[in-house]
């Protein structure tokens, strides 16, 4: 499996790729072409692919691991570029309207509508269950919350905003073998959780966790946590984890977390 993050928070070290907030990663294993998430902005996800030589018409599938602007807004200018139909893999929940009230009240979910992605070639398969949706290549389905998530936002239902459990947060799993590499995106079921997800669709060990893990504010009590119970032989944190919060897992963790940018390689 190779991995290669086409948008981050973090531009890296090289001249023209482009860093904003966001996550989208292309993952190739056994000739099959996922792209994970498209960041916040379709021009900059469309650069950075440009920089890499990573061609729209040659992705096969696209995996959403939630329904937040900043892992859905680049979709129009994807599927634009593209010009041809392509399969999405998602929850059914993706489409729900969220809400942040701070800094101030905002959107916060997908900004196109199902309508309008579809016009553009986009065909949903939304599915709450584990899904094996390419050989070696299975969504987590609705993670099990077995101890404390990240969830973030409301939801507006009947004029009245309630607590947004993000159910529709998901993780891509990657069949290696022996073992699994699992993708998040944000990582709002808890980090455990999504490990303990994988390892019971799959039946095999961790070998590497990729993506945001939103623990950016966490407390050193829910960081040590994640120390102790973590089963994954490695993690490669961006996005959403927060600069203290990775720095205090690379001190206790060592060479067992590494850090992402855009350009950033993992091969498994």
């Amino acid at each position: 499996m190779k991995l290669t993050v086409l948008y981050e928070n973090n531009s890296g070290f090289k001249k023209g790729p482009l860093g904003a907030h966001g996550f989208s990663a292309l993952v190739e294993h056994r000739g099959v072409r996922v792209l994970v998430d498209t960041g916040t902005d379709g021009r900059i996800l469309l650069n950075n692919m440009e920089e890499f030589r990573v061609k729209p018409r040659k992705i096969n599938y696209i995996f959403i691991t939630h329904g937040h602007y900043d892992h859905t807004g680049g979709l129009k200018v994807f599927l634009e570029a593209r010009g041809k139909p392509i399969k999405v893999i998602a929850h059914p929940e993706i489409f729900r309207r969220r809400i942040a009230l701070k800094p101030h009240r905002r959107d916060i979910g997908i900004p196109f509508t199902r309508e309008e992605l579809e016009a553009l070639g986009a065909e949903f398969i939304l599915s709450e269950k584990p899904l094996e949706f390419a050989p070696g290549f299975i969504s987590s389905g609705e993670i099990e919350r077995r101890t404390w998530d990240r969830a973030v936002g409301y939801l507006e239902e009947k004029g009245e905003l309630i607590k947004d459990p993000v159910r529709d947060d998901m993780a891509l799993i990657v069949d290696l073998g022996e073992s699994a590499a699992v993708i998040t995106g944000c990582g709002h079921s808890g980090v455990l959780n999504i490990a303990w997800q994988a390892e019971d669709v799959l039946g095999k060990p961790v070998k590497a966790l990729i993506g945001g893990l939103h623990l950016l504010g966490a407390s050193k009590e829910l960081l040590d946590d994640v120390v102790e119970k973590i089963d994954a032989e490695k993690l490669y944190a961006g996005h959403c984890t927060g600069i203290d919060s990775y720095a205090y897992l690379k001190a206790r963790l060592g060479d067992r977390i590494e850090h992402l940018h855009v350009g950033k390689t993992v091969e498994l």
